[in-house]
């Protein structure tokens, strides 16, 4: 354990969950993890708090639960992800003339360089969040990646620069302050979900990252090793529990349970001989409810965030033909059943869904390599880019804390196992009459207590 890097704890205020995740890097650069919790998050709409009070409750719980996983732990700074569909994107260009032409150039001046592009005219009443360079420049020479290190007589280089709404940054720094935190850097979801699912190759093959939240899509673009755009997509898996709630005439909790257990994004590949069995609402009969619907109404909003993905990529120059690594799918949402085939079909391009243990230590629990944990892992990434590039200044006392038993895969006894495990049995194919009453008794069972709580 490497106990001279800092602990540097995530935080995804997200639509469905928020999450808490410390980290530090090991001696081999890779991530362990030291605490973990979460909590269902309430105060939160389409990735924009609104409720802050509910907000600060989640925060609250979701660091208790962090703490219960390490006692250890000592919170104070967090790195916290934005998204929401006020965020904007706008590309501008700087350059500054030296005083000292003959001398290389140092980090000061890209640092000064940085620094003007926080001037730039944006509309009133938003906020700049990030300025992330793309290219420089140095007198004739272009497509530098990094100037430090040349000599000229003029620097300068283009920009993407990521706005947000100043009353929604307000309230997600309002909502950290009062659950008794610091907000160290806020960064864009997408951009923090890239750095957890993205290897070098991607970034050189270029691809666009997809992050399916509870009320966003995220989109980052990378394209010859340059972030070349970012947006946010203001539909998320919230959509389609609405859409099912709404198409089929069910409460939001059995929509989104039959959108994870029985869910597809293509209708083509769901039964159409299958039905799902809803208990009937105080005493009135039961609902059969037939899987393939379920799934045609699922594609119809699957199909409409990736039309917006390709309507993106469009807009930046860059088709099917430019982006070898194709789509990254990542979020809660990427778990969908057929929803590679489906981002196939309608972007053009390869798809795969992207895991967050790209940069994490071997041996940790298999909750931490869920698609819907790369943003919460990606924000310890960018802080850790911030410690290593001396962007931040980071307390020096660096307390030993050891990777809990809790959070660490414990090994099997395979002999045991096997004992416990009883004779095997072999599946027999079922007739549709024992098919369909699994069904009904598997889903009746599902949402008894649904129902017991409503009444």
């Amino acid at each position: 354990m490497n106990q001279e890097n800092p602990i540097i704890v995530g935080l995804d205020i997200g639509t469905t969950k928020i999450a808490a995740i410390a980290g530090r890097k090991n001696e081999y650069g890779k991530l362990e993890i030291l605490g973990f919790g979460r909590a269902n998050s309430n105060g939160v709409q389409h990735g924009m708090v609104l409720n802050i009070d509910q907000t600060i409750k989640a925060i609250e719980m979701a660091l208790k639960n962090c703490y219960d996983s390490n006692p250890n732990l000592e919170i104070n700074e967090v790195y916290v992800g934005i998204a929401g569909h006020h965020i904007k994107s706008l590309q501008t260009r700087g350059d500054i003339v030296r005083q000292t032409v003959e001398e290389e150039i140092r980090q000061e001046e890209i640092d000064r360089l940085i620094a003007d592009q926080y001037r730039t005219y944006i509309p009133a009443g938003d906020q700049i969040i990030d300025v992330i360079p793309q290219e420089f420049t140095v007198d004739n020479f272009q497509n530098i990646p990094n100037p430090i290190g040349y000599s000229g007589v003029k620097v300068g280089a283009n920009f993407h620069i990521i706005t947000g709404d100043k009353n929604a940054i307000r309230n997600i720094n309002r909502s950290v302050e009062k659950a008794g935190l610091k907000t160290k850097d806020l960064v864009l979801q997408p951009l923090a979900s890239a750095a957890a699912v993205m290897c070098d190759q991607d970034l050189e093959a270029g691809v666009a990252i997809v992050d399916i939240g509870g009320g966003t899509t995220d989109l980052a673009v990378f394209y010859e090793g340059i972030l070349k755009h970012t947006a946010v997509i203001p539909f998320g898996g919230e959509n389609i529990t609405n859409d099912i709630k709404t198409g089929l005439g069910v409460l939001k909790t059995q929509a989104e349970q039959m959108k994870i257990q029985f869910g597809s994004a293509l209708s083509d590949e769901a039964k159409s001989n299958a039905y799902i069995t809803i208990p009937g609402l105080r005493g009135m009969p039961a609902k059969e409810i037939s899987v393939k619907n379920l799934a045609g109404i699922i594609q119809a909003r699957m199909s409409e965030i990736m039309d917006f993905v390709t309507y993106h990529l469009k807009q930046v120059g860059l088709d099917t033909r430019l982006l070898n690594g194709g789509v990254i799918l990542t979020g809660g949402g990427s778990q969908l059943k057929h929803l590679i085939q489906l981002t196939e079909y309608v972007t053009g391009l390869n798809a795969r869904i992207g895991y967050p243990n790209e940069h994490l230590a071997g041996g940790h629990i298999d909750e931490l390599a869920k698609p819907m944990y790369s943003t919460c892992i990606g924000l310890i990434l960018k802080g850790y880019n911030d410690y290593e590039n001396k962007n931040k200044q980071f307390e020096e006392q660096f307390r030993k804390v050891e990777v809990p038993q809790s959070l660490q895969q414990q090994p099997v006894d395979e002999t045991l196992a096997m004992e416990n495990a009883g004779p095997v049995k072999v599946k027999q194919r079922k007739s549709l009459k024992t098919f369909m009453d699994g069904f009904k008794n598997g889903l009746i069972d599902l949402f008894k207590e649904e129902e017991d709580a409503k009444l």
